[in-house]
């Protein structure tokens, strides 16, 4: 299977890249697109795929395609995908966030079968978290394999695009937050006597092993979150500072303000 991917920015070099090494995908089948010469030169040098300079010379030796342009491109990036396949059934995986699954129905037609994914940047380093939602047109067959390739740089759900807007507020978004807290307790440690670069990699080792925990044991947060937390202890001690602050219900309006603005975008 000849895999084509247009625009051949980080998310999308990562993407295949990941896919590779997972044996999804065979570096021989792979193609990429992009008007950018130094893009095009750096995804052929990170995954020895063919490149190409416009959809038109790349399309016609592929067989589904991964469109990973610029929202403000997709559509017009779609257009020529339909232009120059004609009226041929055609799969495309779309990471171009925002964009609608009706909107890229109309612009690569009717034999398309499109297929929409919301990944988030943390698939640059392995540990991605997509959602994706399919067009009436997408098989079963087509989901797996979308499945496989996005789940190839971390996990990856199937939902109904209804709630692509919460996947965006929450997943999407949610690294920043998670930097913020992660910067916050550094700031903490610091102010407590540690180095700064000590504080900084023990306030990220403490939170990706605390998310490790979570998605390995399968337990609740609040189970885990007990059994650090001792009668009269220091965790209970921060745990009570963090309530006074309204932690969690600022998380809270952070992904439904977050939820709330993607919407607006899509209208």
């Amino acid at each position: 299977m000849k895999l084509g991917v247009i625009g051949c920015g980080q998310m999308g070099t990562a993407l295949v890249g990941g896919a590779i090494r997972s044996g999804v995908i065979q570096a021989e089948g792979l193609l990429g697109c992009d008007p950018y010469a130094p893009a095009r030169e750096s995804f052929a040098k990170a995954t020895g795929a063919a490149v190409f300079a416009t959809v038109e010379e790349m399309s016609a030796g592929c067989d589904v395609f991964l469109l990973s342009t610029k929202p403000q491109d997709a559509l017009l990036a779609l257009a020529a995908v339909r232009q120059a396949r004609g009226e041929q059934a055609t799969l495309i995986l779309s990471i171009a966030a925002g964009l609608r699954l009706a909107a890229m129905q109309d612009a690569a037609g009717a034999h398309a079968r499109i297929i929409r994914a919301m990944p988030n940047t943390p698939a640059l380093v392995g540990h991605g978290a997509a959602a994706f939602c399919r067009g009436e047109k997408v098989t079963n067959e087509d989901a797996a394999w979308a499945q496989s390739l996005l789940a190839a740089v971390g996990i990856a759900l199937e939902v109904p695009e209804k709630l692509m807007d919460a996947v965006t507020g929450l997943s999407g978004s949610g690294p920043a937050y998670g930097y913020l807290m992660i910067e916050a307790l550094a700031d903490g440690g610091v102010k407590a006597g540690l180095a700064r670069a000590d504080a900084l990699k023990l306030a990220a080792q403490t939170m990706l092993g605390a998310a490790a925990m979570v998605l390995e044991t399968n337990e609740h947060p609040s189970v885990l979150k007990d059994r650090v937390t001792s009668p009269g202890g220091t965790t209970i001690a921060g745990l009570a500072a963090l309530e006074r602050g309204a932690i969690r219900s600022c998380l809270i309006d952070a992904v439904a303000a977050a939820t709330a603005r993607s919407r607006e975008l899509g209208q």
